[in-house]
């Protein structure tokens, strides 16, 4: 007797919990099928750790087939749905096509970096949705202090040891929290001119930090990024961006030399090619996440627009933990088709944040109790260490050995400014010299011999 072809196509929140599921309880009745175009799972949210040199890269992706021995990977991007004739076309690491079939298919794209018509953005910012982002900034921060320390003048120092950070969210709090204390820490072996220090600048356009989140939060990120000497401006954004700095909105000009956005994402752009209805971008889907017309295809993540039942009218928002506890439920309401267990609707209830802020300082609101300082820092990592599928040894291990000894300073230069544009539909994969267009066909920018404010050549 054949197995149901159950498809997985993406390995974030969503996807890697739903083949997790299937593999578990229907492994005899399914051949589970994971498409991704990188062969791990990515904890997203430690990946700021990652940028600051406090974590090694492997630390926060978790191997596939290791965690997955039951599921079967295929490494590749797709770039087609075929809802008919059931089949997902794909392209290879090495530029090969392939197309798969499938009896139940589970859209788990998630999503890329946000853009906005700002003039020289494109050009000039880098995001921050993957590993070769993460480590670009990292070696990028690491020469800037490293070039600053050399520079022939004063007013070059400050460019260069300038650092623009836009989006006060969730990933650009982290970035310039974890990332001022990079800094800190490279100085002391790079002393600047006199009179200069690294200097971080948080900006949006919102009246406070983590709009999203409660206000307990929003203080607390703000007050311990402001003791530490950010920059944190509210209601202030970024109008142009040049080879030299960020004009703000207000008509200041700031030189620099790193342009970090962080303005939100946007869903993965395979699902405006379905022919579905769309909300925002995203794949509409019922409280099932079954795609309506098309029982035997479900959708979950932040390419799909979830009905909130605990608000009505409104969708989930594109967090991580709404795509982990979706993912579940693709995998069960995946298995009830197959005739095992009940469908169930996707309801959740709001279990809190965490904000890591760096060293011991984090804010946190676990079941709805507002946490602060060391304590919030301990209840942040505690949560990490138990949400990682993997890893939480040498996660740990690496926690253990920032707080004895020195950060190693050192850039490798293994990803440079042209393969990580900000306008990439897979932000996980570096552009490589053999691919330098992306799916548009537009060219990277790859400035001659100065780095831009996205970095260096």
């Amino acid at each position: 007797m054949s197995r149901t072809r159950v498809l997985i196509v993406g390995a974030g929140f969503a996807g890697y919990r739903a083949a997790r599921l299937l593999t578990r309880v229907a492994r005899r009745q399914v051949e589970v099928t994971l498409l991704n175009p990188t062969d791990y799972f990515l904890y997203l949210p430690l990946l700021p750790q990652v940028a600051a040199g406090l974590l090694e890269p492997r630390r926060v992706t978790v191997s596939l087939s290791g965690t997955l021995p039951h599921a079967r990977l295929v490494l590749g991007e797709a770039d087609g749905v075929d809802l008919d004739r059931r089949t997902v076309s794909y392209a290879d690491p090495e530029g090969g096509r392939g197309e798969l079939t499938y009896d139940r298919l589970v859209l788990a794209v998630g999503s890329v970096n946000k853009l906005l018509p700002v003039p020289g953005i494109a050009e000039y910012a880098h995001g921050f949705r993957g590993m070769p982002e993460a480590l670009y900034l990292r070696d990028h921060v690491t020469r800037q202090i490293e070039l600053a320390a050399a520079a022939p003048d004063a007013a070059a120092c400050r460019s260069r040891c300038t650092f623009v950070v836009v989006g006060g969210g969730y990933t650009g709090t982290e970035v310039a929290a974890q990332g001022q204390l990079l800094t800190d820490a490279l100085v002391r072996n790079q002393p600047l001119r006199q009179g200069v220090r690294p200097r971080w600048m948080l900006l949006d356009i919102a009246p406070r930090l983590l709009p999203e989140l409660d206000e307990h939060l929003s203080r607390t990120a703000g007050r311990v990024l402001r003791e530490r000497g950010v920059e944190v401006r509210t209601g202030t954004s970024v109008k142009e961006a040049t080879a030299d700095g960020v004009l703000l909105d207000d008509g200041e000009f700031v030189g620099t030399r790193t342009l970090v956005w962080c303005v939100g994402v946007r869903p993965d752009p395979l699902v405006a090619g379905l022919g579905r209805p769309l909300e925002r971008g995203r794949l509409l889907v019922d409280p099932c996440l079954t795609v309506p017309g098309y029982p035997e295809v479900f959708a979950c993540g932040d390419a799909a627009a979830v009905p909130d039942l605990e608000r009505p009218g409104e969708y989930t928002p594109m967090t991580a933990q709404h795509a982990w506890r979706q993912g579940r439920i693709a995998g069960i309401n995946v298995a009830a088709s197959l005739g095992r267990g009940e469908r169930r609707a996707y309801r959740h209830k709001d279990l809190g944040f965490t904000v890591d802020l760096g060293g011991a300082k984090a804010a946190a609101n676990p079941l709805g109790v507002p946490l602060s300082g060391p304590l919030a820092g301990a209840v942040t990592r505690g949560y990490h260490l138990a949400a990682l599928p993997g890893n939480r040894v040498r996660v740990a291990a690496d926690w253990l050995l920032d707080a004895v000894l020195p950060r190693q300073a050192v850039q490798l230069g293994l990803v440079r400014s042209w393969s990580v544009p900000l306008d990439s539909a897979s932000p996980e994969l570096a552009r490589t010299p053999e691919n330098k267009e992306d799916k548009a066909g537009a060219p990277p920018h790859d400035p001659p011999s100065d780095p831009s404010p996205g970095g260096s050549p």
